[in-house]
Formats: structure tokens, sequence, C-alpha cells
């Protein structure tokens, strides 16, 4: 049985989402760190890396997918959740396609995103 993932990064330009997504997850008991950029994630890469990455799609300077990119490269597999604002056609396929477990549209349902942290469980840091 896999286990419920109970470190997680989030990686979110907009400020007020990172403090509402690590106060939800933390008082769910996760273990949550927190990052301004795809760069500052980069980094700092937190060592033991985390058991799930939720990861905003559009963010200046390096979005979601090239940071899913970045660690694909550095061989680096952290189960990803992308969340988005901008929820275009045909994006939860490029997501999926580059890896993702999940893409979720913001603002973000707490039962799907605990439904898609679960299923990260799956998977497990690498």
């Amino acid at each position: 049985m896999p286990r419920m993932p109970r470190n997680v990064a989030i990686v979110d330009d907009d400020p007020a989402i990172l403090k509402a997504l690590a106060r939800l997850l933390r008082a769910r008991g996760f273990t949550v760190v927190t990052f301004q950029s795809g760069r500052q994630f980069l980094a700092a890469m937190p060592d033991p890396l985390p058991d799930c990455l939720i990861l905003d799609l559009q963010m200046p300077g390096m979005t979601g997918l090239e940071l899913q990119h970045q660690l694909a490269r550095k061989d680096v597999g952290i189960p990803t959740i992308i969340v988005t604002a901008h929820d275009a056609a045909g994006m939860r396929e490029r997501c999926k396609s580059a890896g993702a477990i999940a893409s979720l549209s913001k603002p973000v349902p707490q039962a799907a995103l605990f439904a898609a942290i679960e299923a990260a469980g799956g998977g497990g840091a690498r």
C-alpha cells in the first residue's frame, strides 16, 4: 500500500496562494516548504526531496513545465501536481505528457488537491 506523502514543496509566484496552500496542508499535518520561483526551488533543492511538488504553471522567468523539464534533466523524479489559473485547451494533456500526476485549476478544490497528493504516494521521490 503506497504511503501518503507527508513532505510537500509548493512553488508559486503568488504569495497569497503560497500562504493559503501551505496553511491548508499544514492543518492536515503535512510538512511544507514554499518557493516563489522555479529558480529558487532549484537553487535550494531541498534535501531530502519532497514527497510531492505542487507547481504553478504560469510563473515569470521559469514556468512550472520548464521546472519539470529541468528536474527531469537532472534525473530528479518528484511526483508533481500542476496548478493553474489559465486552464487553456490542451494544457492538462501537456502537463500530463511532461510527467505531472495531476493538473488542477485555481482556485484549487480541496478534495481534488488531497486526492492528487494521495495519488503521488504511488510514486515517491527519487
